[in-house]
């Protein structure tokens, strides 16, 4: 019996000693295991936090007018600026641990094991915030070893590479709250209808118990489901002492309000929104999943009231019965910021941007292109030319060209550079341009920021090279700017997910125009709207001058298929554009006022609560005198009109006007011999 009793206990002595070494060894294999994976995860570094989310677009003002997302509303929001209450019930409810653990609740993990074994089932989870958030950024949710082995690898990567902070903000702005929420943000703002800092412990409570299961506990799919699961992170945080537990019933029964939508950010100028999306691929070189789920923020220029008012001048000018199609721009001069941008009268019908996208001839708008590179060469405001019927022949008689006035309408005399503006004669253009050389109008295109060709053929003069609406109005801003080389700026600042600016705006100081000719040609481009300036035939901004209220310069172009116009203050360029996107022949009257009318309305109305402005000689070396419109020389008492006009120092003229003068005060009086003093005392000497 003895004999018997000592082999079984020599029996259950081997078999502890073999269990021993066994869980030695086990132990020894999880121990390495633990390390060599410490190891790994230390030579894999940092994993990338970023997560997809709504890149958002403000306007000047900081309203939020576009976003990009692909139907699900991702925001990125600071920990400081979600509600404090909403932090302790995710943490109450999700990781009580969280901030004393390395990632892992071996305690949560050992209670889930035992629960799962006794109900033979997995009946409790035991995963970390810093776990799920693995999981939301990686993997997927399949219910694998594979899977948990990698969960478990990128916690440890998590944890040992980024503040526990850090990891609770990422988490909070990743989880699923349902219906396309994804984040605390966007999930506040679709069931509340507020941003995460404003919301109430009862609506953080409620909030909190979503993502157990959104198709559950959404309060729009089971209200009673929802509060069910509020009373228990409601207890959570009780026993956490984030709260008094004899506030749960109370907070309960708080009233909640429910919202029901994400709030959808209006499509508000399309046509713009396209163009910012371009910079940032052509400037910034983003990519589109980038622009469109990076959680950029992108601050343009976009000049809400002046894009609203454009839009409307569109709408009430427009007759509905025509398939015309325009574009407008909006610069600020000193600054190159694009204001407000139109490209088409219905972005829904065609999204065809005709502002930055669309070759145009610009007709007469290209002249005070002409005309500065004309004063750089010696020309003044007063320079004279015979305006009649001519045709130019070249290649040793071999061709010819023979432009044309409107309506065939000619001073057959001599007129002023200032007077040839304000009337757009074609033929004083064309002698300048052949005078100049061809090629020049082409080099003084690019320094105006022209990127299209402009040919070297006499008709560019005359704008038969086609440009973008963009570019004319850019060119324009620079003679604005008192020739500052400005570029249309359409983004101010952008910032990446993290908050971090990756792009601010330049600022423009080179100058590449001379200040003074700048200014000496918007003094004639404000002729254009001086009918003093009339002549063989009215300056060509007559028709909209009894609207205008203010001083502008400006030019109007036209061709058999386009019609433009393009004018400035000191702190606004707009452009405007019409015509068919076939190259139709603009044959309707109606069809040749819609530019003018349009650009009117819209700087009237966009300047109309500003002070009023006038254009400032660039300095000393600008001189103003009055001239006599129709003999370009300095007007007299005699002279019926008078226009002050600009000229550099030393340019001026100094010949007093004659036209108007008697023909006995024509003939220069023979002035009386003076008499000697001593005449005057001895008369008879």
């Amino acid at each position: 019996m003895e004999i018997l009793t000592g082999q079984r206990l020599n029996k259950a002595a081997k078999l502890f000693r073999a269990a021993v070494i066994l869980f030695s060894l086990l132990l020894i294999a999880i121990l390495t295991l633990y390390f060599c994976v410490l190891i790994y995860a230390k030579i894999l570094g940092a994993p990338p936090l970023a997560v997809p989310q709504s890149s958002l677009f403000y306007s000047e003002d900081g309203t939020l007018f576009a976003e990009s997302h692909t139907g699900q509303k991702r925001y990125w929001t600071k920990l400081e600026d979600i509600s404090p209450d909403m932090v302790a019930a995710v943490l109450a409810v999700e990781d009580r641990g969280f901030y004393q653990h390395n990632g892992f609740d071996y305690k949560r993990i050992a209670g889930a094991v035992f629960a799962d074994v006794k109900a033979m089932s997995k009946v409790q989870g035991a995963s970390t915030i810093t776990q799920q958030y693995s999981r939301n950024l990686f993997l997927n949710h399949e219910k694998t070893w594979f899977r948990k082995l990698n969960e478990a690898l990128y916690t440890v990567r998590i944890e040992m590479n980024y503040s526990k902070n850090e990891i609770l903000e990422g988490y909070l702005n990743t989880i699923y709250f349902g219906h396309g929420a994804y984040g605390v943000q966007a999930a506040s703002q679709y069931y509340f209808g507020k941003n995460a800092k404003d919301l109430t412990v009862a609506e953080a409570a409620m909030l909190a118990g979503i993502p157990k299961g959104p198709s559950h506990y959404s309060p729009f799919l089971s209200f009673e489901n929802a509060k069910k699961r509020q009373g228990i992170v409601l207890a959570s945080m009780a026993s956490e002492k984030y709260i008094k537990k004899k506030q749960i019933q109370a907070l309960q029964n708080e009233p909640i309000t429910l919202n029901g939508h994400l709030e959808e950010t209006k499509q508000l100028a399309p046509y713009f929104f396209d163009a910012v999306q371009q910079v940032l691929k052509s400037q910034l070189h983003l990519d589109e999943k980038t622009i469109a789920l990076g959680g950029l923020k992108v601050y343009t220029t976009l000049d809400l009231h002046e894009q609203q008012i454009g839009e409307e001048a569109f709408k009430s000018r427009f007759s509905e019965d025509s398939d015309i199609q325009g574009a407008l721009v909006a610069m600020n001069p000193k600054n190159g910021e694009v204001k407000a941008l139109i490209g088409g009268r219905n972005y829904e019908e065609s999204a065809f941007n005709r502002a930055t996208q669309a070759v145009r001839q610009p007709g007469s708008t290209i002249k005070p292109l002409l005309y500065y590179s004309a004063l750089e060469h010696g020309f003044t405001p007063t320079t004279m030319l015979k305006s009649e019927a001519t045709t130019f022949t070249f290649d040793d008689g071999k061709a010819s060209y023979t432009p044309h006035n409107f309506n065939s309408q000619y001073a057959n005399k001599e007129i002023s550079l200032a007077q040839a503006i304000a009337l757009s004669d074609n033929i004083y253009a064309i002698k300048t341009h052949l005078f100049l050389g061809e090629k020049q109008l082409q080099n003084t295109a690019k320094k105006f920021g022209i990127q299209s060709n402009v040919e070297a053929v006499p008709a560019s003069a005359l704008g038969t090279s086609g440009v973008k609406v963009i570019e004319m109005v850019n060119a324009y801003s620079r003679i604005a700017s008192g020739g500052k080389e400005i570029q249309p700026v359409f983004i101010k600042k952008v910032e990446n997910h993290k908050g971090e600016v990756i792009y601010q705006a330049p600022t423009f100081t080179k100058e590449v125009l001379d200040r003074d000719q700048a200014f000496v040609l918007t003094g004639m481009l404000t002729g254009v709207f001086n009918q003093k300036l009339n002549g063989y035939a009215s300056v060509t901004g007559s028709t909209i001058v009894p609207r205008l209220t203010r001083q502008y310069a400006g030019k109007s172009g036209s061709t058999q298929t386009d019609s433009w116009m393009i004018g400035y203050t000191p702190d606004l360029v707009a452009g405007v554009w019409t015509g068919y996107d076939q190259s139709k022949l603009m044959e309707r009257t109606a069809d040749k006022q819609y530019a003018k009318n349009i650009w009117a309305d819209f700087m009237e109305n966009s300047l109309s609560k500003s002070t009023f402005k006038k254009f400032k000689p660039s300095g000393n070396n600008v001189i103003g005198v009055k001239i006599n419109p129709e003999s370009g020389k300095i007007a007299t008492k005699d002279c019926p009109v008078s226009v002050l006009t600009y000229f550099v120092r030393g340019t001026e003229p100094t010949e007093q006007c004659t036209l108007h003068l008697s023909s006995e005060e024509k003939e220069p009086k023979q002035q009386e011999r003076k008499k000697p003093w001593y005449k005057k005392i001895i008369p008879f000497w």
